[in-house]
């Protein structure tokens, strides 16, 4: 009786529960238009049941009685609908059109999008760049108006030039100021990409000016990622993809054939040194995060990311290790909140000479990658490769064999902030960050390496070097209604900076065995001289700051900003340490005053901001010493002294050293149109930059026009020497959801036009001297060392190039130039370097679980010296070296190379530099909430008329091969450019219940 009641009461509860079961039908649609939306996902919620709406926006779902239906789709606002017994639910769904209700990060704090009266783009991550994304820069290359982020070639261990409205400086920073969580000046390096939540750039002067005299290269504000909100379900997430990498362009040459078709010289072989040198890279990352609340209070997030970056480069790419952790608790009812951010980063780089890619191009074709044994014994012990005692005549594969650089660092990026209330209307806060940075750099030149290492018997160099940057912020924020509809916002605070650097790097020569390379300097026998080298260095600064900024809003529909900061600098001269930076900008809402009937949103802006900026060093004030020469000091002409270094000064002092000062000037509008679906912006901008900082050779023994009644001991000096004027016009929009059938696609472009390129309109050292300009770009060797095309004149561009105008050949196979090489008083201007125009096109497209991304990046109006034209494009008479065969090549030419306008080509180009498709697998299991499969692919393909390497814009040039770096040299394609590099990923993400 008992298992029959057991029996029956079964029964009744299945039956009950399969009565409890229904079918649901119905149709979404667009709330606006009525059209239907394929492709939107339903669930129910709590469960892992669900659906998506076919092609006319129709479903079909059983579910239970008493369920709650969830309906998403991209671009729509989320609903949910209780089933309550119904068989058929419609559902209209309203596009998600929040944008101005947006919080913007700002300095020091956030502000409501609708309240920004300055020029600041913010970017999310789902608009980031997708692909194999190794640089936090790359996730926004394109993506705003006004914001430059290049790299010539593909080496995966070159950073990003980043550059915003154009160049703002001559010898000191030219990127933005990096801000991570609050921590000023921190490095990108310190970041992995799938971190970031958001980046937002302050592109004005009164945008930028809260961070004073770091902020004229305009400000990076990123926001990483955190836990979720208090009591939300904890999660885990993974990414995971590989990627291969190919050589996407070099430069057209000879082969074998048609080189001796050419008239040269046989070595008997035949090699392709380009694919000698290149191959498939293969890399792969893997990324996990997980978080979560574990109270009511407090939330947490963590991750850990892995990357092994092959180069296409033999012997080139790089190992790194991401980890962080994110803490949020909430105490005292919500009044005091605390905030942790911890990250870790290791990397370890191998890399190779660059020069490799140059002999590559050029060794001849003829040539063995190896000796053969008949011909050892004829040379010297060069090792196992080909080698001949020619000028400028290296076997690429030796030199990426027999020659080692490599590079080991570390960073670590600490923040912990605090906030409290202490009124319902005053925070107060503090926040302290650390940045560390810890690194070595090793060099070997093999005892057999026929470049550099055989005449010096094995060179080893190993450098180690460190910084430490901490930063204090104090903050107090107040906010009231001042009076009816009048919203006071009062923010101030105070600020000090630290950072130290030091470290040392030691060179030796002639070691008895390979296999140590710089592990090991006790190996080397010589210690001194030439090839050998030693020093050391430590230094510190402080920058202390206090600030305050005024905030008031009317009604939604007028706003005013106003800032004022003070920085006292230690590196400045003497009664020039302190400055003072203001800003103010007002806007206001037009809809809010006028029905403007499609124009949903209309605000006007304008801005007017000062900002400045630090030299790169802090010691570039004083009268700098440093070892010089050697002396014996014994007196006693019997023995043998030991030698002693004697201080010598290096530079010369300028007590006046100063800030450099940027005053920006900034007209936009900010407008939306039906509901704020088609959503844009434009900004005119134009800026004044004085003061430029700069070191710069003067007289020895002359008047040093700094110190009166002195003479200048070294002739070399840092100082505030010109004026510097640009401007802008940025345009950016897009549309939120643009209905095609079943696809919908949301479309982004921005544009930038430089109507006035960087201009300089004094070069001034003092009063009463001027300077008549900076000429750099020096070619180099063979045979043009004393060719420098790049003039900065006052009165014209920065980046002209100049030279003798190409006017053919004649009958001898000589150049007809229009002046002589070294006639630079009669030469013209060939080009610039600087880029006039830029665009970036994003377009995402979902059609169901399918999405499609695609993104165009166009850059027009600037020139580039192509190097290995200009060298090697003529059929001299030294048949040693292979030819470079472009298009533009004219094969009569047999003359000596020397530059001209023939070799200066128009480098404009539009690139496919990012596509992804992808699917999404619909969530019916009990262990996954998503799961994302797709393919990506960079840099797909370039459209322009060069003929070299990359036309990618160069904003700074490596002054002939010797390491200094200047941003006066732009437009030059050096020899040693790594190949442009294209790229396929396969990736998938999937998040864990």
């Amino acid at each position: 009786m008992k298992k029959f009641l057991l029996l029956l009461g079964v029964a009744l509860i299945s039956s009950g529960m399969l009565m409890a079961q229904q079918t649901v039908t119905g149709r979404v649609t667009d709330a606006e238009d009525g059209s239907a939306l394929p492709g939107v996902n339903i669930l129910e919620k709590g469960t892992t049941n669900g659906t998506v709406t076919d092609i006319d926006g129709n479903y079909t779902l059983r579910v239970s009685g008493d369920a709650v239906l969830v309906f998403s789709f991209v671009g729509y606002l989320a609903q949910e609908t209780a089933v309550g017994g119904r068989t058929s639910i419609d559902v209209q769904m309203a596009p998600d059109v929040t944008q101005l209700s947006e919080v913007v990060v700002v300095g020091y704090g956030t502000q409501e999008k609708k309240e920004i009266t300055s020029a600041v783009a913010s970017v999310g991550a789902e608009d980031f760049n997708t692909g194999n994304v190794t640089d936090p820069a790359q996730l926004i290359q394109g993506k705003v108006a006004g914001l430059s982020i290049t790299r010539a070639g593909g080496n995966p261990n070159s950073g990003f030039n980043v550059r915003l409205r154009g160049l703002s400086t001559f010898g000191a920073n030219t990127s933005p100021l990096v801000v991570i969580d609050g921590v000023i000046g921190a490095s990108l390096d310190n970041l992995d990409p799938n971190d970031i939540a958001t980046i937002d750039v302050l592109k004005d002067g009164s945008a930028a000016a809260i961070y004073g005299a770091r902020g004229s290269a305009g400000v990076i504000l990123v926001t990483t990622k955190s836990g979720k909100g208090a009591g939300e379900t904890s999660f885990v997430d993974f990414t995971g993809y590989v990627t291969v990498d190919n050589v996407a362009n070099t430069i057209d040459i000879l082969s074998a054939e048609q080189y001796l078709a050419e008239g040269g010289t046989d070595f008997g072989g035949s090699t392709d040194w380009i694919d000698e040198l290149t191959r498939t890279g293969v890399s792969y990352t893997g990324n996990l995060a997980f978080g979560g609340s574990s109270s009511s209070n407090s939330s947490y997030r963590a991750s850990i990311n892995y990357r092994n970056n092959e180069g296409v480069a033999v012997n080139t790419g790089f190992e790194r290790i991401n980890t962080r952790l994110q803490l949020n608790q909430n105490a005292l009812d919500g009044k005091l909140r605390l905030s942790v951010n911890a990250s870790y980063n290791e990397r370890n780089d191998q890399n190779i000479n660059n020069e490799a890619f140059r002999y590559a191009i050029i060794y001849n074709p003829t040539a063995p990658i190896f000796e053969d044994e008949a011909n050892a014994g004829r040379i010297q012990d060069y090792g196992p490769y080909f080698q001949r005692d020619l000028f400028d005549f290296y076997n690429p594969v030796a030199l990426v064999n027999q020659q080692d650089f490599s590079g080991d660092r570390t960073n670590i990026l600490l923040n912990g902030r605090v906030e409290y209330d202490l009124l319902p209307n005053l925070t107060l806060a503090v926040n302290y960050g650390q940045d560390r940075l810890r690194g070595v750099n090793n060099a070997y030149w093999s005892k057999q390496d026929f470049a550099s290492g055989f005449g010096s018997g094995g060179r080893a160099r190993k450098q180690q070097y460190a910084s430490f940057n901490e930063i204090l912020t104090g903050t107090a924020q107040f906010n009231t209604e001042l009076i009816d509809k009048l919203d006071f916002t009062a923010l101030v605070g105070a600020e000090t900076q630290i950072r130290k650097d030091d470290g040392f790097a030691v060179m030796a020569r002639n070691f008895l065995f390979d296999f140590q390379g710089a592990d090991n300097l006790s190996f080397s026998s010589i210690r001194d001289g030439g090839n050998t080298e030693l020093f050391s260095y430590r230094n510190k600064n402080t920058l202390n700051s206090a600030f305050a900024r005024l905030n008031f809003n009317y009604d939604n529909t007028f706003f005013l900003s106003a800032s004022l900061r003070g920085e006292s600098w230690s590196g400045f001269g003497e009664n020039e340490k302190t400055g003072y930076f203001p800003a103010v900008s007002i806007g206001s809402e037009l809809t809010n005053l006028f029905d403007l009937g499609p124009v949903s949103t209309l605000k006007l802006r304008a801005s007017y901001g000062v900002t400045g900026q630090l030299p790169p060093a802090a010691d570039l004030a004083l009268p700098v010493w440093g070892p010089g020469g050697r002396v014996d000091l014994d007196e006693d002409p019997d023995t043998n002294g030991d030698l002693f270094v004697v201080p010598q000064q290096q530079r010369d002092p300028n007590p006046g050293l100063k800030w450099e000062v940027k005053k920006e000037i900034n007209v936009g509008v900010d407008f939306g149109l039906f509901d704020d679906r088609w959503t844009g912006s434009i900004d005119w901008y134009t800026r004044n930059i004085s003061d430029l900082l700069y070191g710069l050779n003067i007289s020895a023994g002359a008047a040093n026009p700094f110190e009166p009644g002195e003479s200048a001991v070294v002739g070399f000096a840092w100082a505030n020497i010109g004026e510097l004027t640009a401007g802008g016009l940025e345009f950016a929009t897009s549309y939120n959801g643009v209905r095609l059938g079943p696809v919908s696609w949301t479309p982004s472009f921005n544009m930038t036009w430089y109507y006035q390129k960087t201009k300089i309109e004094s070069l001034q050292l003092t009063e009463d001297i001027g300077i008549p300009e900076l000429r750099l770009g020096n070619l180099g060797s063979p045979g043009q060392n004393n060719t420098v095309p790049i003039r900065n004149i006052p009165g014209e561009l920065v980046g002209d190039i100049y030279g003798p105008r190409y006017l053919g050949v004649d009958e001898n196979g000589q150049y007809v130039l229009s002046a002589d090489i070294n006639d630079p008083d009669n030469h013209e201007k060939l080009g610039n370097g600087l880029p006039n125009f830029e665009l970036g096109f994003a377009n995402t497209f979902n059609w169901g679980k399918w999405d499609l991304n695609f993104f165009l990046r166009g850059v027009f109006g600037h020139d580039l010296i192509n190097s290995y034209r200009n060298f090697y494009e003529s059929r001299q008479d030294n048949k040693t070296w292979n030819f470079v065969n472009t298009d533009k090549a004219d094969p009569r030419i047999v003359a000596t190379p020397t530059f001209s306008s023939l070799y200066v080509e128009d480098a404009s180009f539009l690139r496919l530099d990012n596509a992804q498709i992808g699917y999404n697998f619909g969530v019916g299991s009990s262990a996954f909430s998503k799961i994302r499969l797709y393919v990506a692919g960079q840099n797909l393909f370039t459209i322009t008329n060069y003929s070299g390497i990359d036309p990618e814009f160069r904003p700074t040039d490596t002054e002939n091969g010797d390491g200094f770096q200047t941003n006066l040299a732009p437009g030059i394609e050096r020899r040693g450019t790594y190949f442009t590099v294209r790229s396929f990923t396969f990736g998938v993400v999937a998040s864990l219940k």
